[in-house]
């Protein structure tokens, strides 16, 4: 039984369809249906059903996915341990923000791809919240605080954010002092989100209101800037913009909690040897924020 017929399969069982996992293996859709063919030829039994919408698990493929998709991970753990010197290989597919990634995260990868030069490195920016099981990743780095899920996750660093607002908006609305005031105020945010600041001791959390949002952080800096209203934004997006006096800090005596950057991974017994390098390398990036 084929190594990439197993893993082919598995693909498209995660996929949903030939199309989408011909795209994740970067091969042809010919080649996928011919290596599916080929296992359920080896197997004896149908494992997908195609359809015009794509390619549904049978009772029997849904069983042997499992089973396959441990096989392939073993696999994969074996043939990393008789890399020379550490040499990392194969295929790596990590997601990250749209807003963070960029700038914080793509340097930390390219040295990981410059250092590894037979790993193949797939780097997908969005601020949405990708699906790794579904969408194929190996991994995703993720900014801010996470929710609970069944996923693995590593802590790598700190991100720290205040609130800013333009000159602008301080100037025709005030600026609230305490985080009371808030509600008072046209917040600028990501969702429903609850925002959450220290005082003294204790943690103070409030539900803000507004009418602009956006799943972007570097979108919602752009509407502080024009003045539509207050932002909780990571010091990272921020700092040119108070550098230039663009937007301002404000209620700086209560300060958001740091927030983290997490590794996050599908469950499963063990991250793959790929995964806990990166995981590594951006321990050691971020070391200097603590």
């Amino acid at each position: 039984m084929d190594i990439e017929d197993l893993l082919t399969f598995v693909e498209v069982a995660d996929a949903g369809g030939i199309s989408p996992a011909a795209r994740r293996l970067n091969v042809s859709k010919s080649i996928v249906s011919r290596r599916l063919a080929r296992l359920e030829t080896e197997l004896g039994i149908q494992l997908l059903a195609r359809t015009t919408r794509g390619a549904a698990l049978t009772e029997a493929g849904s069983t042997f996915r499992d089973h396959a998709a441990r096989a392939c991970a073993e696999i994969e753990a074996a043939r990393e341990t008789l890399q020379p010197d550490g040499e990392l290989c194969g295929r790596l597919r990590v997601a990250a923000s749209l807003s963070f990634g960029p700038a914080h995260f793509a340097p930390v990868l390219a040295k990981m791809a410059l250092d590894h030069p037979r790993l193949h490195i797939h780097l997908s920016f969005s601020d949405r919240f990708v699906d790794l099981i579904a969408e194929g990743f190996d991994c995703a780095i993720r900014v801010g605080y996470l929710p609970d899920s069944t996923l693995m996750a590593r802590r790598v660093g700190p991100i720290y954010g205040k609130l800013v607002a333009s000159p602008g908006y301080i100037k025709a609305h005030g600026a609230p002092e305490h985080p009371s005031e808030l509600v008072n105020h046209h917040a600028l945010m990501q969702g429903t989100e609850a925002w959450q600041f220290m005082d003294g001791g204790k943690i103070v959390t409030v539900n803000p209101q507004g009418r602009f949002k956006a799943d972007n952080a570097t979108a919602l800096a752009a509407a502080a800037i024009e003045g539509l209203g207050i932002a909780w934004l990571p010091d990272g997006v921020t700092r040119p913009h108070v550098a230039s006096g663009a937007l301002v800090p404000i209620m700086t005596c209560y300060p958001p909690p740091s927030a983290g950057v997490y590794v996050v991974r599908p469950p499963g017994q063990h991250p793959s040897r790929k995964v806990r390098v990166l995981t590594e390398m951006l321990i050691a990036c971020f070391k200097d924020y603590e």
